[in-house]
C-alpha cells in the first residue's frame, strides 16, 4: 500500500486460517479491512477479535460465496462504497476437497473445488482489477499452494486448481503491470490451519496428530508452518516494498518443495 494514501485491503476466506492471520497482521499496521467469507458466524467472530486488539482499524464484513459471480461483484462494490479504494487484494478463499485417486474422485466434489479455488479467484481478479486500474495502483496476492508447483497424491482437483491460480497470476502480472498493479501468488506448504488439520484427519482418522508428526519429519526444518509466518510474507507482497516483485509464485514451505525422493 502507498503510505500516503488511505489503505484498504480485501481478504477472502477471512474467517479463519491464513485469511484471519493476515487480517491481524495488516490490522497491526493500521490497514482497513474488507473481510469476506461464507461463514457468517466465523466472520463476525473474526471482526470482534480484530476490533478488540486494533480498535482504530475500520472493518467491513461481507458474507459471500466466492464461486458466485454476483456475490463477488457485491463484495467489491461494498468495499469501494465504504473505503473509496482497494489498495490490496488477498485472494485467499479455497478448499481442499476430498482425498481420492484420479479415477475414483467424486466428480461433484471435483467441480466444487474448481468452482471455489479457480473460478472464485478468477472472479475476484475480474472485478477488483478495474478498480485498481482507475487508481493506477494495486497489489494482488493469490493463494496457490505447493500443490500449485508440484503434484500431491490423491488431490487432483486441488492440484489442478492451484496450478491454474499460478498461471492466472502470471497472466495478470503481464497484462496489468503497466497499470501499476503487481500480482503475485504464494504457495504455502503444510501450515497449521483448520483445513490442514482436516486433511490429517482424512489421512489418519484414529490419530491425526500422528499423521501430522509423520508429515513434519519430511520437512527440512522438521515442523509445520504457522499462519503468522505466511501472513508476514503476504503483508510484504501487498506493500510498496514489493514494488518490483510481479508474476511470482513464492513457496512458503520450509523448503519441502525442493525435495526429490520417495512418494
Amino acid at each position: 500500500m502507498k503510505n500516503s494514501e488511505k489503505k484498504a485491503v480485501i481478504i477472502t476466506g477471512a474467517a479463519m486460517g491464513l485469511g484471519l492471520a493476515t487480517a491481524k497482521e495488516l490490522a497491526s499496521r493500521g490497514i482497513n479491512l474488507a473481510l469476506v467469507d461464507y461463514n457468517e458466524k466465523g466472520l463476525a467472530d473474526a471482526k470482534t477479535e480484530i476490533s478488540k486488539e486494533f480498535p482504530s482499524v475500520e472493518i467491513l464484513t461481507v458474507v459471500a460465496d466466492v464461486s458466485d459471480e454476483e456475490a463477488v461483484k457485491n463484495y467489491v462494490k461494498q468495499t469501494v462504497d465504504k473505503f473509496g479504494t482497494i489498495e490490496g487484494f488477498y485472494n485467499n478463499a479455497g478448499i481442499e476437497g476430498k482425498q481420492a485417486g484420479i479415477t475414483e474422485y467424486d466428480v461433484n466434489v471435483f467441480k466444487k473445488v474448481i468452482d471455489i479455488n479457480l473460478m472464485g479467484v478468477y472472479y475476484g481478479l475480474r472485478y477488483v482489477i478495474p478498480v485498481m486500474q482507475k487508481q493506477k495502483y494495486g497489489r494482488i496476492v493469490n493463494v496457490a499452494s505447493v500443490g500449485g508447483i508440484r503434484g500431491v497424491l490423491n488431490q487432483v482437483p486441488y492440484v489442478a486448481s492451484k496450478h491454474a491460480v499460478s498461471g492466472m497470476t502470471k497472466n495478470a502480472a503481464l497484462e496489468y503491470g503497466r497499470d501499476g498493479i503487481n500480482t503475485n501468488a504464494i504457495a504455502p506448504g503444510a501450515i497449521l490451519t483448520p483445513m490442514v488439520a482436516e486433511a490429517f484427519k482424512q489421512v489418519n482418522p484414529d490419530d491425526p496428530k500422528a499423521a501430522e508428526t509423520e508429515y513434519a519429519q519430511r520437512n527440512p526444518i522438521k515442523r509445520l508452518g504457522l499462519p503468522a509466518e505466511v501472513a508476514k510474507v503476504v503483508a510484504f507482497l501487498l506493500s510498496e516494498d514489493a514494488s518490483y516483485v510481479n508474476g511470482q509464485t513464492i513457496a512458503i514451505d520450509g523448503g519441502e518443495s525442493n525435495i526429490y525422493g520417495n512418494v
